[in-house]
Order: C-alpha cells, then structure tokens, then sequence
C-alpha cells in the first residue's frame, strides 16, 4: 500500500497516565470502507481525533493523502471530514443555513453550491425540510445533516465517528446507503462503530481494545482465521450451562449469546457429545445443539481472551 490514502504509523495518544491508543498501524487504500471496531474505550474515538488533525499524537504519526498529522495538521484537515458522535450543527439554524455555513467555512466556491446542495438534498432526503431549524429534526435527520455539512466540500478521506449510534432503523440504512455511494465514488471512509452487524459491511477492519489493533482483514479473512470448531447449544439457565462447560476439558471457551452458549472446541463432531453428555449430566436441559460459523463476534471474543491470557 504505498499509494495508502490513510497510513497509520505507530500512533499512539497518551492522557496523563491512561494510554488511550497503544502503538497503532494500519493502511486503507484510497475508495476503501475501513472499520474501526471495539467497545467504549478501545481508542476508536481518539485514534478518529488524531486522524483529523485536532488531537496531537503522544508517539508515532498517521498520514492522510501523504500529509503528516504531526508535521501538518492543518493540512491534513483540506482533503479530509470528520464526523464526530455529536456533529457541529447549529441548532438554532435551519438545514440550509447550517450547509451554507459549512460551505463558507470550507470556500466553497459560489458557482459550484447549487449543484453540491441538489446532490447533498438527493441522496439524503433533506430538501422538504430544508428551512427547518436543526434543532427541530429527529436524531437520525440531525446525522444525515452532519453527514451532509461534512461532504459539502468534497473530501477524498471521510472519518466517521460511530454515525449510527442511537439512530432508528430506517435512518441508519439510510445513513449506510450514503456512505457506500461515497465509496462508491472512491471516497476513502473511516468508520468506528461497537456494532458487530456493521462490522460485516466493511471492506477491511481492524478490531480495537484498550487501545491496541487485536485483529484485522476483511470479515471473510477473520471468521477463516478463527481458531477451533463453533458448536451452539440451545439449553436452559444458560449461565450455569457456561460454568459447567468450561469445567469441561475439551472446551477452550465458552460465551453466552441471548439464550444460546456457543462453544469452541477442536472438532465440533468429536466433542459436541461429550459436552453435551456433561450439561445434561448437571441437570441441564438441552434443547438442541448444532456446528455453527463463527460470526464477528465470536472472533472477536476470542482475540480479547488470547489477549488476556497474554
């Protein structure tokens, strides 16, 4: 990746004694979708602020579109947008003006608005409201605003700070219909978000926590990496199905979905009766058991524990 439209070279941000990002690298290629993936407090936030040019690294440097975030911050910040959790709306503005105000901000030059605010309007769905106060509109209209002033000059690299988060249904798909059209257009796009669904939707990924890269690759390369069988057993008091699971010799973990305990063991074929026989043998109630893929989550699961075992 030496022509990487985001280069990321051991990055790292410290907050007095906390080490919020840990010696981070990672690449995207120009008009990829890369995800950030993790928890609250695995860095994604941090890792998007130092990207943007408004939060300095404590070590290491990132580059976007060849400009370093350490030697050039603010010329980091011409060919990028950045997306945070709460966007800069001005709440007592309407649609219009906020997008006017965020033309003007980055100089949009006066002959090329109607055209950026028409397209903005179509693939957002916000021209009927577009006199409305932003302060009036519901949350997911507020992020397809945010998302809007954030496009309104074009940039080649968009950083998105969990754009789904607290949205309804409806307007997340909408949220995610634009960003793929704006990968579409080789747009490069950075996303955070802590929700394994969307994770799926990403060309490449790289799954954060406490600050360090655990994994990366592109979903399909993750699940295939994932080490062992998945065996998910439908069974009662789910929790006291774990305990007694992990006293079992052959089972490596064992994790609590909903109503579900999935396993991890070396063959789904051989060991799946033996645990089975060991549930039942506490009293356990099993109403079926089957070999199941290993979604996004499970891996992820996985990679934190070999991460805590050292």
């Amino acid at each position: 990746m030496s022509d990487a439209a985001v280069r990321v070279e051991g990055l790292t941000r410290r907050f007095g004694t906390l080490t919020a990002v840990d010696g981070i690298r990672f690449a995207v290629e120009p008009g990829e979708l890369f995800g950030l993936v993790g928890p609250d407090g695995a860095g994604k936030t941090t890792t998007l602020r130092m990207l943007a040019g408004v939060l300095p690294p404590s070590g290491g440097d990132a580059r976007i579109e060849g400009i370093s975030v350490v030697g050039d911050p603010e010329g980091v910040k011409h060919d990028t947008a950045y997306m945070s959790q709460r966007f800069g709306l001005y709440t007592d503005l309407t649609v219009l003006e906020n997008l006017t105000f965020y033309a003007d901000l980055y100089q949009v030059p006066a002959v090329e608005r109607a055209a950026r605010l028409k397209r903005l309007f179509h693939f957002s769905n916000l021209e009927p409201f577009q006199h409305r106060p932003a302060g009036k509109l519901s949350g997911g209209m507020k992020q397809k605003l945010g998302l809007s002033c954030a496009l309104i000059h074009q940039p080649s690299v968009l950083l998105l700070d969990e754009p789904t988060f607290g949205v309804d249904p409806i307007s997340r798909r909408d949220l995610w219909l634009i960003i793929h059209e704006m990968v579409a257009e080789r747009v490069t796009v950075v996303v955070s978000t802590a929700y394994m669904d969307e994770a799926e939707r990403f060309d490449r990924l790289a799954m954060l926590h406490e600050g360090r890269v655990l994994e990366m690759g592109s979903p399909d390369e993750l699940r295939s990496g994932f080490e062992g069988e998945l065996v998910a057993f439908r069974v009662d008091r789910v929790r006291e199905a774990r305990r007694r699971a992990l006293e079992e010799p052959r089972v490596r973990r064992a994790i609590v979905f909903g109503d579900t305990l999935h396993v991890t063991v070396a063959s789904a074929l051989e060991d799946s009766p033996v645990v089975e026989a060991s549930l039942r043998e506490a009293g356990l109630s099993i109403e079926s058991f089957e070999a199941i893929p290993p979604s996004l989550e499970d891996v992820f699961i996985a990679a934190i524990t070999r991460a805590e075992k050292g």
